[in-house]
């Protein structure tokens, strides 16, 4: 099975770019979209000056619990600077979603409260919502994050995507939205 085909399995189709997608990110822009890819997983990742966003995080079954998603988020993490991605919200009739959502906050990983994040898919027309994870080595702020999403965004999720689907996806401004009040109500109630 190719690397395409593992994520194909893995993630949701509205949420899953087309090869075409992946594989010209891969070829346009090499300095800032990479693979990773062995016999038991597929990291999708974006690096740019300032922050990483990973685009698709696959381990096989047979490997999991063996640390290697570990050693994965690991070699990201020694780049020192944030990591981003999005995570659908948990889903108690899907295991995945709660798995995933437990791995990554074993990593560090921590919920962007302020950020919101509703795209249609052009795979089945539905509004889907997604969670923003990050991992901050330097307490970089929501609003750093939230401005490294729109980034990626643009620069990844809609590159030349009327190309590759026939459509455009949404505008990032009806995508993503920054709620500072929510970044204040956490901050009174940790205090």
């Amino acid at each position: 099975m190719n690397w395409y085909e593992k994520l194909n399995q893995y993630f949701p189709i509205e949420e899953m770019k087309s090869k075409e997608h992946m594989e010209t990110l891969l070829k346009d822009r090499p300095e800032m979209y990479h693979k990773d890819e062995g016999q038991y997983h597929v990291l999708m990742y974006a690096e740019l000056d300032n922050f990483v966003f990973i685009d698709y995080l696959y381990v096989s079954k047979e490997s999991r619990g063996q640390g290697l998603g570990h050693k994965l988020i690991e070699k990201l993490k020694q780049k020192g600077k944030p990591i981003i991605l999005e995570v659908e919200p948990v889903d108690y009739e899907d295991t995945d979603t709660e798995k995933r959502l437990h791995f990554y906050k074993r990593e560090g990983f921590e919920h962007a409260t302020s950020i919101g994040y509703r795209r249609r898919s052009l795979a089945t027309n539905e509004v889907n919502k997604m969670e923003i994870l990050y991992w901050a080595p330097n307490n970089e702020s929501e609003e750093l994050v939230f401005d490294s999403m729109q980034k990626t965004y643009e620069m990844i999720h809609t590159y030349r995507d009327t190309h590759f689907y026939g459509e455009s996806y949404q505008p990032v401004e009806e995508v993503l939205t920054y709620e500072k009040d929510n970044e204040k109500e956490d901050i009174l109630d940790e205090i």
